[in-house]
């Protein structure tokens, strides 16, 4: 029997219909691109100090000189978790003594911040670590909220496609819009940081959920010429639409409740895409609801201005074509049968987790306090990068751009230290590691890059391929915590990985001008 491909070819490859399927599925990763970085500002730590209140009776002198010093970055600065004992300042300021003068400061006693802190204002006017104090004996609290949210994702990308295989992938798009939608908007209310915590996991669950199953049913839908235009650009731009758009909220509402229902309110957009967005004929066909699948064709037949046959799938055919076919890949057919399809699997998803972790550190570079300036620049070099990485797709050797894009990259971090600040070169590394990343996600799930998934069974096992591309982020706010001891720690770790993989990724089987595998039989022969 033919294809699915070839049977609906009649359709054309960029009619109304495909266009509108490419924008509106596109479209709706927008709301994701807010919650992938709204920890930035959601759980920003301004400059704090403990609090000394005004009740306590202190000379203006010993009030400035109430908070003990300490040298960081090679400057005197107010130390954050600890403050000189008030009742002994007091008593020195009641008798007239002058700190540094009459008393030697460094001889006092001090003690932890026992009413509180203050927080600096310059950034951040709140957010959920100035409301709920997660700073010094708490500060883990904060690098845990990032973990937690990464740790949903994880579960997101793993049942979201088991869901879309057992109810229908429209339903599931639908309802993990909702549930990232609606639990974001419930995180308003959030009475503790408990509270926010496990909502926000549950928001990555969604967020990703969203993403896995409009990437599957994209892929599904259009055609293979656009699948690859989808999977690249796509998603991918209209995501860094998203990531954009956050610091330009953050920077005008910094307020983290007013700033999460601005980034919430969006989500409500994606309603009336529900009267647009078809189910899967695809999906309809494996499970022989053929007569529902024909009329999507069909609509979708009469939008471009194409005569449809009478019978487009004959279900006596289809259902040949079917049973002859092994549609459902378990996640372990990916290892159980193959320790070099195991091994591949596994580089690619470690290449992609550390390409995204580095991005991730680029991103967040010291640079003197311009989070929101960062961050927008990042779309900046974002867009560029996906181009790039989509017209790489048609080049030859593009694991040397893979591996390019990540030494470079890597070796930023490294030299972190020596690069001036507002620099190009954290831009340009940023832009190669985007593309870096782009190539290898892109061989990990999309179905013309992927010499790791075969055609046939790629939609199947893509939310597999998704998890391991999210492994390696679930720790990574406790990369950036490692900063507390030295503030260069988690770019020299970071950096070594990146270049680590670059090198790593030479030894990956090249798929430019290779006919890409059918079955995973095909695939156990392919060799680096």
């Amino acid at each position: 029997m033919r294809d699915y491909d070839e049977v609906i070819a009649f359709l054309g490859d960029w009619g109304p219909f495909q266009r509108l399927i490419f924008f509106l599925l596109s479209a709706s990763i927008i709301p994701n691109g807010f919650n992938g970085m709204s920890v930035v500002f959601l759980a920003g730590t301004p400059e704090h100090r403990c609090l000394v209140p005004h009740t306590v009776n202190l000379s203006s002198a010993w009030r400035n000189h109430s908070i003990p010093l300490e040298t960081k970055d090679g400057r005197q600065v107010p130390q954050s978790c600890r403050r000189y004992r008030l009742a002994t300042i007091a008593n020195f300021s009641a008798l007239g003594l002058e700190p540094g003068l009459d008393v030697d400061l460094e001889q006092l006693e001090q003690e932890s911040c026992l009413d509180g802190w203050e927080y600096s204002k310059d950034v951040f006017l709140s957010t959920i670590v100035t409301e709920w104090n997660l700073v010094c004996e708490d500060d883990w609290k904060t690098p845990l909220t990032t973990s937690l949210f990464f740790v949903g994702v994880l579960c997101g990308s793993f049942v979201s496609g088991q869901l879309s295989d057992r109810f229908g992938r429209k339903k599931v798009l639908f309802a993990t819009m909702a549930v990232q939608t609606g639990f974001s908007f419930v995180q308003i209310f959030s009475t503790n940081w408990e509270m926010f915590t496990v909502l926000f996991a549950i928001v990555g669950m969604g967020q990703i959920s969203n993403y896995v199953v409009a990437f599957i049913l994209g892929t599904e839908i259009l055609s293979k010429s656009v699948r690859i235009l989808f999977s690249t650009l796509g998603v991918c731009t209209f995501f860094a639409i998203g990531y954009m758009v956050l610091p330009l909220f953050a920077y005008f509402i910094r307020d983290w409740r007013m700033l999460l229902l601005a980034l919430t309110l969006p989500g409500l957009f994606c309603v009336p895409l529900w009267w647009f967005i078809p189910e899967s004929p695809r999906w309809l066909i494996s499970q022989r609801r053929f007569e529902e699948a024909e009329q999507i064709i069909q609509k979708a037949a009469k939008m471009n201005g194409i005569m449809a046959p009478a019978v487009i799938f004959d279900p006596l055919e289809v259902s040949e074509h079917l049973s002859s076919q092994q549609l459902k890949v378990l996640h372990l057919d990916l290892f159980k049968d193959s320790e070099h399809l195991a091994t591949i699997t596994m580089m690619s998803g470690c290449c992609a987790d550390v390409t995204s972790v580095g991005y991730f550190a680029l991103s967040n570079v010291p640079n003197h306090g311009r989070v929101y300036l960062n961050l927008f620049s990042g779309l900046i070099e974002a867009v560029p990068a996906y181009f790039t990485a989509w017209a790489a797709t048609a080049v030859p050797r593009r694991l040397l751009i893979i591996a390019g894009g990540a030494v470079w990259g890597g070796g930023v971090l490294l030299l972190v230290q020596v690069v001036p600040e507002g620099t190009f070169i954290v831009g340009i590394g940023r832009l190669t590691m985007t593309c870096s990343q782009q190539l290898s996600q892109q061989g990990m799930l999309s179905p013309f890059g992927a010499m790791m998934l075969p055609t046939l069974e790629a939609m199947e096992v893509m939310p597999t391929a998704m998890f391991l591309t999210r492994v390696g982020r679930a720790p990574l706010g406790y990369f950036m915590y490692m900063s507390a001891y030295n503030r260069l720690l988690p770019y020299i770790l970071m950096g070594s990985l990146t270049v680590l993989i670059g090198i790593i990724t030479l030894f990956f089987p090249e798929s430019f001008g290779v006919t890409l595998p059918e079955n995973l039989e095909q695939m156990q022969k392919v060799r680096g």
